[in-house]
């Protein structure tokens, strides 16, 4: 539903006229108990009256007339006319409403409401809750609105667990830039005493743990420390196993790491964590291609990629780990066409591909360096290595994978460079393929992405090079037949 359209509460026993009909402004379900409670006011069997009567500006969801739902443009004549009249009242009023919505089994929408209302207690109450399942169940932008509205209150450093939790969401789903600023700012709440260090210091584990930054040994230790601190029962109870697991897997433990893994991917499933099952599947599948068991590999990855197409969960962290392990698998099954499309999906997310979650970006590039190198497109692998070095240079305490990509560039080493394609664009360029479909000229683009109209110039013709073609329109219909961001 679309959070602009709210109860608008008030906390005086006897509303205005004005009030009571502005008072049934809740998202697009108006109803009679939520406005009732808005309005502290007690009209047994009536809905609100401008919903009533032939020319009823609401349609009755529900045969006992309580729920309507009602054009946009009468929420906004609403609130036009409630900013006009009784402005004072509109805070007072989205209180109430995020009250009656959290005692009646509305919490998402009670959020809202206490975000409306500046209830920043409630809402970081209720947000602890919801946010993971809101993630989960493929909705991370609607976590990632609520997220925002305590940055733009600056309020995630009085809440560490909303910041913690902030800062996971951004690992998981969002922008690479936003990462540390929120996990500074948990460190930073925690520090200056808003929480018990006892009750936040499995999330903070759990975090570190994500981040990596102190080496595979470390993670491991933190994962484990979550995975002894969190709650019984907790959502992220299966992230912290996962973790574990990945640790295990950097550190070359391969039948540990299956154990934990597999356990894993079991707590996932029945928690509903489905971007942890998916994660725990892609690295099992990791770890059977390096025993060579091509059958176990195919079996777990096409089980995460059912996931994820059943939880729309196609741009999440854990896919591109994902498509790179199934590309390979249907290499080594000589089925080209399939590869090729997992790449090219593995390739719409590469820019997310960066230090901020180091372990996972390395895996993933390495994992494409050798999907490339079974294509024959040297130049791709080589540059895909390149990106997983430069990560390297900044995080080299990450187990074996060090080991593994001197051993990829002593192999491109020794090959003759045959083709390029695609996979040779850098960062910048991948994030210029969705505008170079638009109307866009290449100043404008230059606007939208921070950049001069001669740099973004520059990156477009970079990109006709390794595309092979000479022109805009040619670089759209490449795009279209390879399935990479921009179609």
């Amino acid at each position: 539903m679309d959070a602009g359209r709210r109860v608008m509460n008030s906390q005086h026993p006897a509303a205005s006229p004005a009030t009571s009909h502005l008072g049934i402004d809740l998202l697009d379900r108006p109803g009679r108990p939520p406005c009732d409670a808005a309005l502290d006011e007690r009209r047994a069997g009536r809905a609100p009256e401008p919903l009533q009567g032939a020319h009823a500006l609401g349609v009755p969801l529900d045969r006992h007339r309580e729920w309507f739902h009602y054009h946009h443009r009468f929420h906004d004549l609403l609130q036009i006319e409630l900013d006009r009249h009784e402005p004072e009242l509109v805070q007072h009023l989205q209180a109430r409403a995020a009250a009656w919505c959290e005692d009646n089994g509305l919490p998402e929408l009670a959020i809202d409401h206490a975000q409306a209302a500046g209830d920043a207690d409630r809402a970081a109450r209720l947000f602890e809750s919801l946010a993971f399942p809101a993630y989960a169940s493929g909705r991370a932008q609607t976590a990632r609105r609520w997220f925002r509205w305590f940055e733009e209150q600056e309020l995630i450093g009085r809440y560490p667990l909303v910041a913690v939790q902030g800062a996971f969401l951004q690992v998981l789903a969002g922008p690479p830039a936003d990462i540390e600023r929120w996990a500074a700012a948990a460190e930073r709440g925690l520090a200056a005493g808003f929480a018990r260090s006892a009750t936040t210091e499995p999330w903070m584990a759990l975090l570190r743990a994500l981040l990596c930054r102190d080496g595979v040994d470390q993670m491991r230790a933190d994962a484990q420390t979550a995975v002894a601190g969190l709650a019984p029962g907790s959502p992220w109870s299966a992230t912290a196993l996962l973790l574990e697991g990945v640790a295990d897997v950097l550190a070359g433990e391969a039948d540990r790491a299956d154990l934990v893994l597999a356990h894993a991917a079991e707590v996932a499933t029945h928690i509903g964590a489905l971007p942890a099952a998916v994660a725990a599947l892609a690295q099992r599948a990791l770890v059977a291609i390096a025993r060579q068991d091509w059958i176990g590999a195919e079996s777990l990855s096409d089980r995460g990629l059912e996931i994820t197409r059943a939880g729309q969960l196609n741009d999440y962290e854990m896919s591109p780990l994902l498509h790179a392990v199934a590309a390979r698998v249907a290499l080594h099954r000589g089925d080209v066409a399939r590869a090729q499309d997992h790449l090219a999906r593995a390739a719409q997310l590469r820019p997310r591909l960066t230090a901020a979650l180091p372990s996972r970006a390395v895996q993933v590039l390495l994992e494409l360096v050798r999907a490339h190198l079974a294509l024959t497109d040297v130049t791709g692998a080589r540059n895909l290595l390149r990106e997983a070095r430069i990560i390297l240079h900044q995080r080299p305490h990450l187990g074996t994978l060090p080991a593994q990509a001197a051993q990829l560039q002593s192999k491109l080493d020794t090959i003759r460079e045959t083709t390029t394609g695609a996979a040779t664009l850098t960062g910048a360029e991948l994030r210029l393929l969705p505008l170079l479909s638009t109307h866009l000229t290449f100043r404008e683009i230059g606007e939208r992405l921070c950049l001069s109209q001669h740099t973004v110039k520059c990156q477009a013709l970079s990109v006709y090079r390794k595309l092979g073609v000479s022109s805009r329109s040619m670089a759209i219909q490449r795009l279209q037949q390879t399935g990479l961001p921009g179609t």
